[in-house]
């Protein structure tokens, strides 16, 4: 299973599309297949090296990804969001708020795709995206709020609440992250973002609301289908982190989950941002 989420895509977590051994070629018949039975084993390149540790008493588990490296990491970047978003909202104000943000927003974006490419994760790389997402989201909230007073507190509520509920729901197992899930999700959020880049095209050179994807009826169904699937994308986010666990990621993989958590949130907070500005001009 690989993400939707470009940082994860080029590491494969788990262990339906062979990729569970981190890029590495799989080790059939390992001894942990052998000693503990599980079939998966013998794809994890850190299983065999897990042997000599245990035999001298090392901790193996030493440099192995967490779940407090995880959520340690996480709390760095969203938290590098919040602090550019504060600087953000009060620097400036009126017309230039948009432009600053949309600068912001491209620095931001080179910033997350050079370090999508990168085959190791640069904490200060992915620290500066949250900054300037920051930064961004920051810009571009303010200017909302103008318009709609307290719009961008109901979308941190409302993003809340998704990634409450996706948790839930993928701790319980109500949601399960299959093949058939990921292509059903890849599926709509390719016709998705295609939708969006047809109604900017027309929005730039015809003028207007474009196809009508931003505002009406049609903009309130867009915005949900829109957090629908960050929603989804987050729960192959978390199966992307399981997977990470269970098989042994390095403790440097703990970045690029805290990465990909962060480009989810804000993609949820954004759509949650459009629909309510959608909600309350109507």
């Amino acid at each position: 299973m690989r993400s939707s989420n470009p940082v994860f895509s080029r590491r494969g977590f788990s262990r339906d599309n062979g990729y569970a051994g981190f890029n590495a070629a799989p080790q059939a018949g390992g001894p942990a297949a052998v000693q503990t039975g599980n079939p998966y084993a013998g794809t994890n390149p850190y299983a065999q090296q897990a042997q000599p540790q245990q035999m001298y008493g090392a901790p193996p588990q030493a440099d192995r990804m967490t779940m407090d490296d995880v959520v340690m990491r996480t709390g760095m970047t969203l938290g590098t969001v919040v602090i550019g978003a504060a600087i953000g909202w009060f620097a400036l104000s009126g017309p230039d708020r948009f432009g600053f943000a949309i600068g912001c927003a491209l620095v931001a974006m080179v910033l997350g795709l050079i370090q999508a490419f990168k085959r190791k994760p640069s904490p200060p790389l992915i620290l500066a995206y949250a900054a300037f997402e920051g930064l961004f989201l920051g810009a571009l909230s303010g200017a909302i709020n103008e318009q709609f007073e307290g719009a961008p507190m109901q979308a941190v509520l409302g993003t809340m609440a998704v990634f409450a509920g996706v948790l839930i729901a993928y701790k319980t197992r109500i949601i399960r992250v299959t093949q058939r899930f990921y292509r059903f999700v890849m599926a709509a959020a390719i016709g998705f973002v295609l939708l969006t880049a047809v109604n900017l095209l027309f929005m730039a050179f015809g003028g207007g609301d474009g196809l009508g994807f931003r505002s009406g009826g049609l903009g309130i169904v867009f915005g949900i289908v829109g957090i629908v699937l960050g929603a989804a994308f987050l729960a192959l986010d978390f199966k992307q982190v399981e997977d990470g666990l269970a098989y042994g990621a390095p403790r440097e993989e703990s970045w690029l989950a805290a990465f990909g958590l962060t480009l989810t949130l804000v993609w949820i907070y954004l759509e949650m941002l459009r629909l309510i500005a959608i909600l309350r001009g109507d």
